[in-house]
């Protein structure tokens, strides 16, 4: 190989891009594959609801009761 010509340190940086890009994509995949996500709990989902009007204020305050005992 002619390492003076100037065509080995080209396909050098090159491969080091490639390396590069595929530990990025690495990292990303695995970063989020291992994610711990949060359950919320059936008091969060019912608050949730109420803020979004999906149910009205009695039925909150019913299924709160229900859930508080």
């Amino acid at each position: 190989m002619h390492y003076h010509d100037g065509h080995f340190l080209g396909m050098h940086f090159v491969w080091w891009i490639v390396w590069i890009v595929i530990g990025v994509f690495f990292f990303l995949f695995y970063s989020s594959l291992f994610q711990v996500t949060k359950k919320e709990s059936p008091l969060e989902v019912l608050k949730r609801r109420f803020a979004k009007g999906e149910i009205t204020k009695e039925e909150y305050k019913e299924a709160k009761k229900v859930l508080d005992s």
